[in-house]
């Protein structure tokens, strides 16, 4: 058999394997992300207008997925010069959600938790500059008008729970 015959069907052969292969890929690693735990956040997606109970518009926030349904990218802006962002993710290992919240004025914030009773509960500590520990607790919380709640306590020197910020969140 003259040898470009049989590079040629060596090169048909090796392309048939190829397709093959590519084709036998399991479609559970084409979306890792797709199990339910995943969607449990989803009601904080959108964009919204936070506003304090009082009325006050404390600032605007941008909730979106990304990468391929497994990180939800929260940009927080006030209009005044405050801004910050959290990456969330739900670790499947472990069974639970994580929050990394990074700011304008230095914050690291690393919480984690999980949705209970229709709540995404999530929770944390940072280090103050003095080394005192403080304890952070945020709850996301849907109602039925489509409008989300944000609660965030913090203690105080005392170990004391306080409302840190309560936010509304009403889509855009």
């Amino acid at each position: 058999m003259p040898r470009r015959i049989v590079v040629r069907r060596l090169l048909a052969g090796a392309v048939t394997a190829m397709v093959a292969a590519m084709v036998a890929v399991p479609a559970a690693s084409a979306a890792p992300c797709d199990a339910p735990a995943y969607r449990e956040f989803d009601f904080w997606l959108g964009e919204w207008n936070v506003r304090t109970p009082d009325g006050r518009l404390a600032g605007v926030n941008r909730i979106e997925r990304e990468y391929g349904g497994c990180v939800l990218h929260e940009r927080y802006d006030t209009g005044k010069g405050y801004r910050g962002e959290s990456l969330n993710t739900w670790d499947a290992a472990r069974k639970v959600w994580h929050q990394a919240w990074v700011d304008s004025s230095g914050t690291l914030l690393l919480l984690e938790g999980r949705l209970a009773a229709g709540s995404m509960l999530l929770e944390g500590q940072t280090i103050e500059p003095d080394g005192r520990a403080t304890r952070h607790r945020i709850t996301w919380t849907p109602d039925a008008g489509g409008s989300v709640r944000q609660l965030w306590e913090s203690t105080d020197a005392n170990g004391t729970w306080t409302v840190a910020f309560d936010g509304r969140y009403t889509r855009k």
